[in-house]
C-alpha cells in the first residue's frame, strides 16, 4: 500500500472514529420502524431514532393501522408501546 493510500485511509478511519464518539456513526443507517406510542392524552406514531411525531390519533388501533401502512411500505418493523411505555407486540414486514 503507498503511504498516500496508507494517509488517506487513516484519515477516514479518524473522522469515523470522531463521529462515532459525537454520535454519529456513518456506519449505522437509519431505519424505517415505526413506533407507537402513547403522546400527551393520544397516541402516536414515530420513526425510530425521530424526535418528532409522523402523525397523532385518538385510538391506539388508528396509530397501529397508520404504522402498519408505513412499515409495509419501507420493509420495517411495527413496535407498538404500552400506555406505561414498555413495549407491548413488534411485527415485522421485512422481506427475508
Amino acid at each position: 500500500m503507498s503511504n498516500k493510500t496508507a494517509l488517506v485511509k487513516a484519515i477516514q478511519q479518524l473522522i469515523e472514529a470522531i463521529l462515532k464518539a459525537l454520535g454519529k456513526d456513518s456506519t449505522k443507517k437509519r431505519t424505517w420502524h415505526q413506533h407507537v406510542v402513547p403522546y400527551q392524552d393520544d397516541w402516536a406514531v414515530r420513526r425510530e431514532g425521530n424526535k418528532r411525531i409522523t402523525s397523532k390519533h385518538r385510538k391506539q388501533s388508528t396509530a397501529i393501522r397508520k404504522a402498519k401502512t408505513l412499515a409495509k411500505r419501507y420493509n420495517a418493523d411495527v413496535i407498538i408501546h404500552r400506555e406505561t411505555g414498555g413495549i407491548r407486540d413488534r411485527i415485522s414486514y421485512k422481506d427475508d
